[in-house]
């Protein structure tokens, strides 16, 4: 248990400052914005899965008026769009345009008109003759000898690579004596999993506006979640000054990883603008960014050995990550997969080969848990069958293993490695036990009839950031500016990037908190690349722990340069000055405690020292986290399946979350519900098959082909139960760590422990669908 200080701002349900104008539709996304004398902009996408382009031809467009742009026409220097990790970790395979498409969607060339349907007609005018080679859709048959080479080489670190057998990258490990410990262990079960591909459905699509600006520069609005990095990017290609590249921040409509890395139309409508010499907006269509990114698909060879107690005694992983046609981070992927695996559980002995390879398909990045969703799946349903061939209760033999306090856990990879000071995982797991009477949950030899019921649970965690002790390949800092105004209030400016579930309201909160001040007098400022200091980017559940953290790291700063004005002021000793806020004056009073009438409010603090040329009170610093701490998430949910139709409809959910200092009570229990919803759909429904034939998706459109559930296919608020944790982190701001990701890791494993157990039949390959389990219950039926 811990013992939390009393909060006045933390932990109570505020209104969000953007709130209205999202909820009357007044808030301006980067697809609403325009400009004056701009044009639209449309992309040629290859039909082909692995071509080369021999000649575009671009006579038959009349319009004067029209402006093209070919690969021949853009810096044809090589980057990665996603800048998070060190030089030597980053892989290097994209071009602004290619003359050599490896997926289907793959941009050849632009052009910019002054309307959406001119450029449209423009680019169908196009003429494009293609040489179209052999594509490869699967990441084990890519390895194969005689494959056609996807890449023949790539760049990292200013260093040529040549690519061998597709594989963009791979990583080993191991600690401790493997073999060994599978030879002390009494059970070993090893299986194969596959996951699904799964496109992010976020809100709004891909979409920018770039204005060139007279002096030589651009200025650029465009969905991301990232100003600085996008910055960093467009000066690496085009050589423009950094100085002369402002990024501007937008709202984001959702996100989920998608735009962890700098997307692709944002360089495409820079090199259209600056040919142009004018505006240039470029937004997706739905089906576009359909083919724009996904989820990471994995095959998982795992194997777990225990002895007769239940104690892990080693493990072993084979890992093979579909990247896709191009690398957006594989190689720190490959790393995360590793460390969320030994991070779950204790193994004295672990290995693990890990291998990114390229297939003709549509590049993976980041999705809501970077690749824990996945490898998190399919160890909680490996230690399920574990723990039965051990013959203890699963959640007896997660007790048994699990690394908490005190341990040293990997975090996102064997360079980002820290010791765990705050753990909720025993309170969360006793909790949802008793709250869905776990032990006394029904069996699947002894249900009959057309409806079966099950129970299953699955625990997870996710980092708190990427921050570590020491320096790793990751990148992982942010600052923050904070101001005092002459009415008492503080602008609160950062590049950090809030996805839409209110992470920089929750910043704002912690900054009053600190200041003793209402949420409110906190004004979060709408800033660019030009007036704030560097921020990595908003991934690894960073929002509150990193961004919160660099906030009250300013915030503190602020407030000591209060007590030391405030004490001149009032000739008094600023270490014994004190804080409360007046509700009748709405004003925070600094004041010498005892002494009646020595007291001065912000306002009038800040007013005097602008009338006495005493400057502003401010301070702007940068931040980076000693550690990425987890937080831990644990789901008991119940399920029932229908036999005939092989229909899975969530019953009930009980779900508890470490996240230490809850900040915003109803907005982390929205990223709960949020987090099952994308499990479930993960688990049972979601998919981006690929036509073997075309190399096109079969689910092509959103609307008609790509499903995802609703609110009528989730549990109702009645049935979905979610409740924290009493903890409080030391190394957070006032206690806080990270919620987003944790939220969905666990989902899947815990909807596929249900599903066994009101079956009887275990599932490795995701979706779990209609279809799977009707052939699987008719194999079950046949070996009966």
């Amino acid at each position: 248990m811990s013992s939390k200080p009393a909060f006045k701002v933390l932990g109570r349900d505020t209104q969000r400052q953007d709130g209205v104008a999202k909820v009357t539709g007044r808030e301006k996304f980067a697809s609403d914005l325009s400009l004056p004398n701009m044009l639209h902009a449309r992309v040629l996408k290859s039909p082909y899965a692995h071509a080369k382009v021999k000649r575009i031809d671009v006579s038959a467009i009349s319009d004067p008026t029209v402006v093209t742009l070919t690969p021949d026409e853009v810096p044809d220097a090589r980057f990665c769009p996603r800048l998070m990790s060190t030089p030597e970790a980053t892989y290097k395979d994209w071009t602004v345009l290619t003359s050599k498409p490896r997926y289907v969607g793959e941009t050849i060339a632009a052009v910019a008109a002054e309307s959406e349907e001119a450029a449209q007609r423009a680019l169908e005018s196009l003429v494009v003759e293609y040489e179209e080679f052999t594509a490869v859709f699967d990441a084990l048959g890519s390895m194969e000898p005689g494959v056609e080479p996807i890449h023949d080489y790539i760049e990292l670190d200013e260093e040529t690579l040549k690519v061998e057998s597709n594989i963009a990258c791979h990583l080993e490990i191991e600690e401790g004596d493997t073999e060994e410990g599978f030879r002390q262990a009494d059970h070993v079960v090893e299986r194969t999993y596959r996951t699904n591909r799964r496109y992010h459905t976020q809100l709004e699509t891909k979409s920018v506006l770039v204005r060139p600006e007279p002096n030589g520069g651009v200025t650029v609005w465009s969905t991301t979640q990232t100003l600085h990095n996008t910055r960093i990017l467009l000066h690496e290609i085009f050589g423009i000054p950094m100085g002369k590249i402002r990024v501007m921040k937008v709202p984001i409509g959702g996100s989920f990883g998608s735009s962890i890395q700098v997307n692709p139309v944002v360089p495409i409508a820079v090199a259209l603008a600056l040919k142009a010499r004018r505006p240039v907006k470029l937004s997706y269509t739905r089906e576009e960014d359909l083919h724009d990114h996904c989820s990471y698909q994995m095959i998982f060879k795992l194997k777990l050995g225990a002895d007769r107690e239940g104690k892990l005694t080693a493990g072993h992983l084979d890992a093979w990550l579909d990247i896709g046609a191009h690398q957006i981070q594989a190689y720190p992927l490959l790393g995360c997969v590793v460390g969320w695996w030994v991070s779950l559980y204790k193994l004295p002995a672990k290995s693990y080969v890990g291998k990114a390879v390229y297939t003709n398909k549509v590049p993976s990045c980041a999705f809501r848990g970077y690749g824990n969703p996945q490898i998190t799946w399919a160890v909680e349903t490996l230690m399920d069958e574990l723990a039965e061939k051990v013959g203890v209760d699963p959640l007896d033999f997660r007790f048994m293993n699990y690394i908490g306090e005190g341990d040293l856990f990997w975090g996102q990879g064997p360079s980002v490695k820290s010791v765990i000071h705050s753990c909720g995982v025993e309170e969360i797991l006793t909790k949802g036990a008793e709250m869905s009477d776990w032990y006394n949950r029904p069996r699947a030899e002894t249900q009959t009839g057309r409806h079966r019921r099950g129970w299953g649970m699955g625990r997870g965690y996710h980092t708190s950031s990427a921050g570590a002790p020491v320096p790793g390949t990751v990148i992982d800092f942010g600052g923050a500016m904070l101001k005092l105004n002459e009415d008492g209030t503080f602008d609160y400016v950062s590049a950090l990037m809030d996805h839409g579930g209110g992470t920089l309201d929750a910043n704002a909160k912690i900054i009053a908190e600190e200041l003793e001040i209402p949420h409110h007098k906190v004004n979060i400022v709408r800033a660019d690349t030009g007036t704030t200091v560097y921020d990595v980017c908003t991934h690894a559940s960073r929002g509150i722990y990193s961004g919160g953290g660099a906030a009250l790291k300013v915030a503190a700063q602020v407030k000591q340069k209060i007590r030391e004005q405030a004490g001149n002021l009032l000739d008094a000793y600023p270490n014994a000055l004190k804080f409360r806020y007046d509700q009748q004056r709405e004003q925070a009073v600094v004041y010498a405690e005892g002494i009646e009438g020595r007291e001065i409010t912000y306002k009038e603090l800040a007013y005097t020292m602008r009338n006495k040329n005493l400057g502003t009170i401010a301070a702007v610093d940068s931040y980076r986290q000693p550690s990425c701490p987890p937080h831990f998430t644990g789901y008991f949910i119940e399920v029932d399946v229908d036999t005939w139709t092989g229909k899975v409809r969530p019953l009930r959910v009980i779900a508890g979350a470490d996240i230490g200092t809850v900040i915003n009570p109803k907005l982390a229990k929205g990223q709960i519900h949020g987090g099952l919803a994308q499990g479930w759909s993960m688990t049972v429904n979601e998919d981006t098959p690929y036509d073997p034939t075309s190399g096109d998706l079969w689910n092509r459109g959103f609307i008609s082909d790509y499903k995802v559930p609703t609110s009528m296919d989730l549990p109702s608020l009645e049935a979905f139960t979610v409740f924290f944790a009493d903890t409080y982190e030391p190394t957070g701001p006032f206690g806080a760590k990270g919620i987003g990701e944790g939220a969905l890791n666990p989902v899947a494993g815990a909807v596929a422990n249900a599903i066994q157990n009101a079956l009887g039949v275990r599932f490795y390959e995701l979706p779990i669908t209609k279809d799977r389990i009707l052939e699987a219950l008719k194999r079950k039926e046949v070996e009966a």
